[in-house]
């Protein structure tokens, strides 16, 4: 059976000796498929004494959080889902507070303090803003895993420096640490760790049994919590103890479960019935895959089912790429992107479905047009521009974005097919996938070759190579990219301009062209929009290029042209003086 991820979780909180509790914590275990997809989530808050609506603002924080963190999409990072809620729910503290009586007066606003923990696959994600801490106790020790954002002026005087609700934007610390079964995490409250020591805290902890259970661990947070009152707490105190029973294995998630489950196909031929699908014809054949048309036979919609070579068969990396694809494309509606259908019945072999595209790809319409129309590269461009953004938007990273994944339909639609190489932030918080070069080198981005981060901006770069293709039937660098393996050489790859293969565009077209390729990927575009808006509107800046002094366009040109008129000076007097 397999494993998945199973905790513990013990929890307390009272006023204390305060008339009214501000504190907030909150948990939430799902079930699968969230279970694998976005985790485990623990949350506490904590609202500022001087304000009788803190704790409002420490209920919302928590609330919403948990609510809708898991509405975001599981292709989103754990860091990026976070992020996007936590800052939602700081703006609607801040508007609350900016509409209220106390706009003027934050110290009485809708604000509080505010740490998190997302336990996913064998990962733990903190998040913290405020002076509410998180601790960690593992086989190397106890240890504290946040920073108390305030400032001490003196031992009876300080005040939050950063804290939900404050301001417009928040700015939330972010870390992630493996874990282990057995360890330890305690969320808590300034009332609890202002009076009780981290060695303290470790020593309850270790004072519990083997696999303690939840009213094991309910008890202890009161101890602790009575401990603090009696040290002195004058604050409301809350804590929450997790400990991890049980880790999920590494490479577990919901593809990998699907391809041990699922059998390969039989040999597919024409003409069979296959899994509810008369088969018609063969559309593509490679060593990797077999597609195939086919029909539905309830439905008769003509679709695509992709098969995975036979010789692949024991390739579990493979086939877990190909239902990848699969996953991909369902999260996807976008009509720039192949579209996945999803079998009314059950699918009882491994295999994808997509919309069936009668048309050509890129490559093939450029072969059929050698010499395309500024505006029909544009239009072409625009289209995948708009498929490439789909994926974007979801933290997903083509990587084999090249001619031979663009399809053309008979109507003119262009649409991105292929997801394999696709890497996706969501997948890459259960287990690292798609590491190395993924796409096809002459395509693929400068970053691949000198083991630089992998950022959406290689989908920028190789969308400008297709579209310098389209125009030219050459690449930018010649195939010298590929054979560049440090940043000198890199440094040393020259852009070779449009003009010298005879091809005349206006100067910025040229120049929106050389940012999207640039070697450089922080000189590169860093929003495919940025790069289409600029190929069809004349950037101010490329446009001052012509307009600007040869020293400032060319500095080598202007002092080497110089040099040469001064040479010819000198031979001129020395003439004269003879």
């Amino acid at each position: 059976m397999t494993k998945a991820l199973a905790v513990t979780l013990g929890q307390y909180s009272d006023a204390g000796k305060k008339p009214i509790n501000q504190d907030f914590y909150g948990a939430y275990i799902p079930t699968e498929p969230l279970l694998n997809s976005k985790g485990i989530a623990i949350a506490i808050a904590d609202g500022i004494s001087s304000s009788n609506v803190s704790q409002i603002a420490s209920q919302t924080s928590v609330t919403s959080f948990l609510d809708d963190y898991y509405c975001t999409s599981d292709a989103w990072s754990v860091k990026n889902s976070v992020h996007k809620v936590l800052s939602a729910t700081n703006s609607w503290l801040f508007s609350q507070t900016h509409n209220s009586p106390h706009r003027f007066n934050k110290e009485k606003g809708y604000i509080c303090t505010f740490s998190s923990l997302v336990l996913k696959s064998q990962t733990a994600h903190i998040f913290h803003c405020g002076d509410t801490r998180i601790y960690h106790q593992s086989s190397n020790g106890f240890e504290c895993l946040t920073q108390d954002h305030r400032h001490v002026i003196s031992e009876e005087s300080s005040y939050l420096t950063r804290a939900l609700g404050i301001h417009n934007t928040v700015d939330v610390d972010y870390s992630s640490r493996p874990v282990e079964e057995g360890d330890f995490f305690v969320l808590c409250t300034d009332g609890i760790h202002e009076f009780i020591a981290e060695k303290k805290l470790s020593e309850y902890l270790n004072k519990l049994g083997p696999s303690p259970s939840k009213y094991a661990l309910d008890d202890l947070a009161k101890t602790i919590a009575n401990d603090a009152l009696d040290a002195g707490s004058d604050d409301n105190i809350s804590l929450q103890i997790v400990i991890i029973n049980q880790l999920p294995e590494k490479l577990v998630n919901e593809i990998s479960q699907a391809v041990s489950q699922l059998p390969l196909p039989p040999k597919i031929e024409p003409r069979m019935d296959f899994d509810g699908y008369k088969i018609i014809r063969s559309i593509y054949i490679s060593s990797r895959s077999h597609v195939f048309l086919a029909e539905d036979s309830v439905s008769g919609e003509r679709v695509a089912l992709k098969f995975p070579s036979a010789e692949l068969k024991n390739d579990t990396d493979y086939l877990e790429s190909l239902l990848r694809e699969d996953w991909i494309a369902k999260r996807i509606d976008n009509p720039n992107v192949l579209q996945a259908k999803s079998p009314a019945r059950k699918q009882n072999y491994l295999y994808t479905v997509t919309e069936y595209i009668e048309g050509q790809n890129l490559m093939q319409w450029m072969i059929d047009n050698p010499a395309p129309s500024l505006e029909q590269v544009r239009n072409i461009i625009e289209q995948v521009a708009k498929g490439i953004q789909a994926f974007h938007r979801r933290e997903m990273i083509h990587q084999d974005l090249r001619p031979q994944n663009i399809m053309i339909d008979t109507s003119g639609t262009v649409k991105i097919i292929d997801f394999g190489s696709t890497k996706v932030a969501g997948i890459s918080d259960i287990h690292a996938n798609n590491e190395g070069i993924v796409g096809t080198l002459q395509y693929s981005s400068p970053e691949y070759f000198v083991n630089e981060a992998i950022t959406s901006r290689v989908d920028i770069f190789s969308l400008g190579v297709i579209a310098y293709q389209m125009l030219s039937g050459k690449f930018p660098y010649g195939k010298n990219v590929s054979r560049a393996h440090t940043t000198l050489e890199q440094r040393n790859l020259r852009y070779l301009s449009l003009n010298e293969h005879g091809i005349n565009v206006p100067r910025w077209i040229e120049e929106s062209l050389r940012k999207a390729v640039s070697i450089n990927s922080l000189k590169r575009y860093y929003e495919i929009s940025e790069f289409i808006y600029d190929l069809r509107t004349p950037n101010k800046n490329f446009i001052s290029k012509d307009q600007q002094p040869l020293i400032e366009r060319n500095p080598l040109a202007f002092w080497r042209g110089l040099s040469l008129v001064l040479f010819l000076i000198i031979i001129f007097q020395s003439t004269l003086i003879q």
